[in-house]
Formats: structure tokens, C-alpha cells, sequence
């Protein structure tokens, strides 16, 4: 196909080749596959600047999505789904979508942080297991997630090979720990340019933060923070005209409120 543009308008090649792309995602066009910057360059007879350009403003629009090094492809908003108030596994979430799930561990060691150990309950000097992962969700990043809990029982972990594991499945079978409730504090978030970078996402995507405190029994055994792309994450919460939500937001803000991003 050799698509056409009026080279005599006012209007700037780039523009109008979104434009053109746009009606051709409304139209249906590209539901298999959206055409890479080469192809498009062919048949638009335009530099690769150009083509750029406009990718880069369908990008921020959500229109398409891409990975470093990877082809466009068209966004599918809130592929993942979580209800809110439950104790969920983003793990889970991920594959119950349909989508192959994997992790780029940055952080496993073990270390002290008088903070986070006072949200645990413990001593300031107490030993933490800290993992942090790259969350990639069809191998496109999806979040950025830290997890602090007592090294006391967690240090086991330390074996575990997190690239395609969930935390509580090897929690469970580890160190015999399993999550029975937790609190949440979620909020919008603009992104910090390393997290944009390493998220792979534009100036113009939005991000959840979530900090998590979560329980055995009452007993605190978790603090998570994480940082999701909100182009790829959606948070469900069922509800009716006489209870309202399942969940007290406005308790929970209160209960999290000394929490901070890391």
C-alpha cells in the first residue's frame, strides 16, 4: 500500500501522518499488526524523523506502545485487572490476563533500614530481606516493585531464583509464611524520570504508587511499594447502593498516611 500526504499543506508531515494512522486504528486496520518505522517510511515516502514523530505522539495519546528495540504495537488499556481490597498476587494477575510473566531482579540482599523496620514492628537495627524487581507483564515492563520483610524468616529467599517466581508462592514453600490480610495506601502518581526510563513509558503516562502493608495473622511480615504503569494496569472495587464499597478508603489513608515512596 502507498499511502498518500499533502506535501503542499500547511499542516507538518508528521501531524498528518498521525492523523492518518489514528483513522486507520479507528478503522480497524492494524489488529494483528502495527507496522514498524521502516515500513511506514516506505509507505508514506517520509524520513524516519518524521515517522518518528508521529509514533512518538501516538505513543503519548496511548494509541500504540513499545518497548526499547521492539515494534509498535497498538495499547490495549487495563489489560491487567485487580479488584480492589484483596490480598492479590500481581504474579497472578498477570497470568490470569493471558500474558507471560517475568521479572529482572535488581535487588536481593539483606540489609537494615530503621523505616521500614518500624512499619514492620521491629527494632530499627533488625535484619530485612529486600527484593526489588523490574515486573514485565508480555515482556514489556509493567511495574517497579520493592519488598521489605524480617530476615529472621524471609532469609531462605535469598536461594530463590525470582525471574519467573511469585513472592508468596516461594514465601509459602520457603519459609512457611503466608499473607492473611494487609492494608493499602494507592494513589496517582507522576513518574520520576528514572522510573519513566526504566518503565519505559512517556512524560504523559500516569503511574500508580501502592504501598502495602500485609499480615499473618495480624502480625506484620511484609512492607511492599510499587510504582505500575496506569496505561496497563486497571483496579476494579464492586459496590452497591447500601454498603458502598467493600473497602474503607478513607481508614486505610489513615493507617498508611506516614508511608513514602522509595
Amino acid at each position: 500500500m502507498m499511502a498518500q500526504l499533502d506535501r503542499r499543506s500547511a499542516t507538518p508531515l508528521w501531524q498528518q501522518l498521525r492523523d492518518d494512522l489514528t483513522a486507520r486504528v479507528e478503522g480497524g486496520e492494524f489488529a494483528d499488526a502495527f507496522p514498524g518505522e521502516l515500513v511506514l517510511q516506505e509507505q508514506y515516502r517520509v524520513s524516519r524523523q518524521t515517522v518518528r514523530q508521529a509514533l512518538r505522539t501516538l505513543r503519548e495519546d496511548g494509541v500504540v506502545t513499545a518497548a526499547r528495540g521492539r515494534l509498535p504495537r497498538l495499547s490495549t488499556p487495563g489489560e491487567i485487572e485487580q479488584p480492589l481490597g484483596a490480598l492479590y498476587s500481581l504474579f497472578s494477575s498477570v497470568q490470569a490476563a493471558g500474558i507471560e510473566q517475568q521479572s529482572i531482579v535488581r535487588v536481593l540482599d539483606i540489609r537494615a533500614d530503621g523505616v521500614i523496620a518500624a512499619r514492620l514492628g521491629l527494632d530499627g537495627a533488625a535484619p530485612l530481606l529486600h527484593l526489588e524487581r523490574l515486573r514485565l507483564a508480555g515482556q514489556e515492563p509493567l511495574a517497579i516493585d520493592r519488598v521489605w520483610l524480617p530476615a529472621e524468616f524471609a532469609a531462605p529467599l535469598l536461594e530463590a531464583d525470582f525471574s519467573n517466581t511469585s513472592l508468596y508462592a516461594e514465601l509459602a514453600r520457603r519459609c512457611q509464611i503466608r499473607l492473611t490480610s494487609g492494608q493499602e495506601h494507592l494513589w496517582a502518581v507522576v513518574p520520576t524520570a528514572h522510573e519513566r526510563a526504566v518503565l519505559q513509558i512517556s512524560a504523559n503516562t500516569a503511574a500508580f504508587a501502592i504501598d502495602r502493608l500485609g499480615c499473618t495473622r495480624g502480625q506484620p511480615v511484609e512492607w511492599r511499594q510499587s510504582v505500575i504503569r496506569g496505561d496497563r494496569f486497571i483496579l476494579t472495587a464492586p459496590f452497591t447502593a447500601r454498603t458502598g464499597y467493600p473497602l474503607d478508603v478513607r481508614s486505610t489513608h489513615r493507617a498508611l498516611s506516614t508511608g513514602s515512596r522509595a
